[in-house]
């Protein structure tokens, strides 16, 4: 009996061994693995190594020119050597991170024969009609005609001209060294019609040190799909000023002429209001010499913020809002004048704040008020208030007068008010602005998901990523080939992705715990199970261990 009761008892000491074992493999092998599998973060791969790679990204902006010589413009030799091409290539200097260059790659040759009639009449107006071709030509390229150093085209103390649309004129020169100096012409000419570096730098003031580049250019706005115009009529006094705008056929006639012909760059919605007892929040001082009211420059930015809460068009939107508001002082403050650092009265009466928009101030003519029962019937001229909203929402957008070459006439704008090489410049701007800010938002993902790694990457976030970085690849390929329109649908692509991969909600690393969290969550649940499992495991170690050491006993 007590040996058959010692055989049952090691029995189950084995048993006992064998389910401890089982229950540590099962754990060990099984569970280990599926609870690592079933908790770990999905990421999925990113293309770090071109992210990386982005920013050593170089530049190279091509604009193609065309250059026509008619009869007697060069001496005989030289338009013997026609056609032919030439590269003229620089660096902008930037102090940021992404080199870029510009290359003018002038495609010489002679003239037509209905080049050479239209040359050769008396006026640059009639000339430009006939030249008129067909198709219009590509965005970013120029053409610029060389005349004879005494052609009638130009008057004769001019040696260029800068055409509303992609053509310009350029004297001629008998020497023997006439393409050399006709081509220094050409590129002033060219670059006061491209690119120059105030365009540039204005386009990347987000992205450059505080220096003399960035601290005078955060005038344009930042690149946008789609913007937003409020027209806004503030009459603070409407007892004595009864005020009547057209507003809806100004902008038909005026404004919508001008974004139709920006339409490339973006989106656009127009809208007005009237806001009746909108005060500017400045008590303007009084003038005793002229007997007006003024507003110095000091005091221009403290106009802004009273007004801006009364009128509640970017709350809601998606996309930048650009606000010009007329104003009509009440009778109390009238008339009212902006005064400039120096103490003089702006002409327009007007000022702008960057990235914001503009106000004008619209006084009453003082005739008004003789013989008349207020309030007064106001009759706004629409003429005179659109040029100066229509100049400002050309230095919203960075559409600043060009640096002419010395001794260049310049062409008035078309009657949209912009002409076509300055549209041309405005996307080389957004091109080039597009691309930095994409390439600044797609570094900092990089770097945000290598330094946390339990952020979730998920496919459709990959796939932005992707996309983004083959835009910004075919962005910088189409503007060293000259290809402009290409070039900015693509960098706006770049942007679009790049934007819509960081600000992803299932990036938001608040909603993931950080491993102590984890510890603290994990530990309650597998220590119970883990520490009967280890104790058991020791056990039959040590037994192991001393039955190995037993000696044997020898008959």
């Amino acid at each position: 009996m007590a040996a058959a009761g010692a055989a049952a008892t090691d029995l189950e000491v084995v048993r006992g061994k064998r389910a401890a074992l089982f229950f540590a493999a099962v754990a060990i092998v099984l569970g280990l693995p599926l609870w690592w599998k079933t908790t770990e973060t999905y990421r999925a791969p990113l293309p770090y190594s071109q992210i990386g790679g982005l920013n050593a990204l170089q530049l190279r902006l091509m604009v193609p020119v065309t250059v026509v010589f008619t009869r007697e413009s060069v001496p005989l030799d030289d338009q013997e050597k026609l056609p032919f091409t030439v590269v003229h290539e620089r660096e902008i200097p930037l102090k940021y991170k992404m080199k870029i260059k510009c290359r003018f790659q002038k495609a010489y040759r002679r003239a037509l024969d209905h080049e050479e009639e239209a040359l050769s009449l008396g006026n640059v107006q009639e000339a430009e009609a006939m030249l008129a071709e067909p198709q219009e030509q590509a965005e970013g390229s120029l053409t610029v005609y060389v005349i004879s150093e005494h052609s009638s085209l130009l008057p004769q103390d001019m040696m260029s001209y800068i055409g509303p649309k992609r053509t310009a004129v350029v004297r001629g020169i008998m020497h023997r060294e006439a393409f050399n100096i006709i081509g220094r012409r050409i590129v002033q000419v060219a670059q006061a019609m491209s690119l120059t570096e105030d365009v540039l730098a204005a386009a990347l003031a987000d992205h450059l040190p505080e220096d003399k580049w960035s601290s005078d250019k955060r005038r344009p706005l930042k690149s946008s799909l789609g913007y937003e115009i409020t027209f806004s009529l503030l009459n603070p006094d409407p007892r004595s000023h009864d005020v009547h705008w057209d507003i809806e056929g100004a902008v038909r006639h005026y404004v919508q002429p001008f974004l139709n012909a920006l339409s490339v760059a973006g989106n656009f919605s127009v809208d007005s209001q009237i806001l009746y007892y909108a005060m500017l929040g400045v008590n303007p001082r009084f003038d005793p010499a002229s007997s007006s009211y003024y507003l110095d420059m000091h005091s221009l930015p403290h106009v802004i913020n009273p007004v801006e809460s009364r009128l509640g068009s970017s709350a809601a939107s998606l996309y930048p809002v650009l606000n010009f508001l007329l104003y009509v002082p009440e009778l109390a403050h009238s008339p009212l004048y902006i005064q400039d650092k120096d103490g003089v009265p702006v002409a327009t009466n007007a000022f702008h704040s960057p990235r914001w928009g503009g106000i004008m101030v619209y006084n009453v003519d003082s005739k008004a008020y003789n013989g008349s029962e207020l309030p007064v019937r106001v009759e706004v001229d629409m003429v005179r208030v659109m040029e100066v909203f229509l100049a400002q929402l050309r230095l919203l957008f960075g559409i600043a007068q060009p640096h002419l070459p010395p001794k260049c006439l310049l062409s008035g704008p078309k009657s949209e008010g912009l002409m076509t090489w300055e549209l041309d410049q405005l996307l080389w701007a957004r091109s080039v602005e597009n691309l930095a800010t994409a390439t600044t938002t797609l570094t900092s993902l990089a770097q945000l998901l290598g330094k946390i790694s339990n952020i979730v990457i998920k496919d459709d976030v990959a796939s932005e990523v992707y996309k983004a970085v083959a835009a910004v690849q075919k962005a910088a390929e189409e503007l060293a080939s000259g290809h402009l329109a290409s070039a900015f649908v693509a960098s706006q692509e770049a942007v679009t992705s790049s934007e819509r991969a960081f600000f992803d909600p299932s990036l938001l690393h608040l909603l993931y715990f950080p491993d102590d969290q984890k510890f603290a969550i994990y530990i309650p649940l597998f220590l119970p199970m883990a520490v009967p499992i280890l104790l058991s495991l020791v056990k039959i170690f040590l037994e192991t261990r001393k039955s190995w050491k037993k000696p044997e006993k020898i008959d």
